[in-house]
């Protein structure tokens, strides 16, 4: 294994054109997904991301998001050094930021920041690389159409997936599909980037600014990362208010953030079971009572 750490310890070396060698490796929480740890050599430091050596395509694809979000000069994200794999594991190599909890002051930057993000937009939904929510696999093939984007790349795919890991919600998910166009009358989403993942674990603060990360990334309707943020709460009413004061959200969004919570909710589920797929129940009764 010390060969496994001495190999990434070059690989750091290399990527950053100044020698490091690994004095000092402690794990630290790094959510229920991959393993994490701070890589230390003296002042210099590193957070690691370790998955299975089979998982390399998702290190990758989550640097190229950090990359995407980078360039929008919105908020700011950690920065990838280097990804790869050795015989044991594969990698994610990152700055080290020492984030904190984010005070009012940073809600009301970040609730800026954000509108700022999603300003950068594309000609089409979606984006240029497939990649993971939480573990579960997030296609992301370009599609001019937003509502067939929705239907086929987020919520068709966790209902087929549901229904594989025993829960059918067919009946119910059927219908919801089949009138998706109707949740969207007299609104045509822009598509802008997202983070994707946007909840409340996946975003603090450094030195007072704010910074998100663990993005999947792709270029969808912002209302897709707001409604995450109000899913399991985190983010405060200075957030909402510097958001809207930058760009005011369609009155539509009442309904649609279920509709776009849903597609976290099934995901839930199929990684973790539980509960989850009542609640997406639920929320599909909730969604088909607006139609009628």
């Amino acid at each position: 294994m010390d060969d496994d750490w001495d190999t990434l310890a070059q690989h750091i070396s290399d990527s950053s054109k100044k020698s490091f060698s690994i004095k000092n490796r402690r794990s630290i929480n790094g959510g229920c997904i991959n393993k994490a740890m701070v890589l230390e050599d003296g002042p210099r430091c590193y957070f690691v991301k370790q998955n299975a050596a089979a998982r390399l395509a998702m290190f990758e694809a989550e640097a190229k998001g950090l990359q995407e979000i980078a360039r929008s000069h919105s908020v700011r994200v950690p920065q990838p050094l280097c990804w790869g794999k050795n015989k044991n594991f594969a990698y994610l190599v990152l700055e080290y930021i020492a984030i904190e909890a984010i005070n009012s002051h940073g809600m009301q930057q970040l609730g800026f920041q954000l509108a700022q993000m999603h300003r950068i937009t594309r000609a089409q939904f979606g984006w240029d690389t497939d990649n993971t929510i939480g573990s579960t696999p997030q296609t992301n093939t370009p599609s001019p159409n937003w509502v067939n984007f929705w239907r086929e790349n987020r919520l068709g795919f966790q209902l087929e997936l549901a229904g594989q890991n025993g829960r059918s919600l067919n009946r119910k998910g059927e219908r919801l599909l089949a009138d998706l166009e109707k949740f969207f009358q007299g609104y045509s989403p822009a598509p802008s980037l997202l983070h994707g993942d946007l909840w409340g674990g996946n975003a603090g603060s450094f030195q007072r600014q704010p910074v998100i990360f663990d993005p999947a990334v792709y270029y969808g309707d912002r209302e897709a990362d707001l409604a995450m943020t109000e899913l399991f709460g985190g983010f405060s009413a200075a957030f909402y208010r510097a958001y809207e004061d930058a760009w005011p959200l369609d009155a539509g969004y009442r309904v649609r953030k279920t509709l776009y919570n849903l597609y976290h909710i099934l995901n839930h589920f199929n990684l973790f079971g539980g509960g989850y797929a009542s609640q997406a129940e639920r929320m599909m009764d909730s969604l088909l009572s607006e139609l009628r």
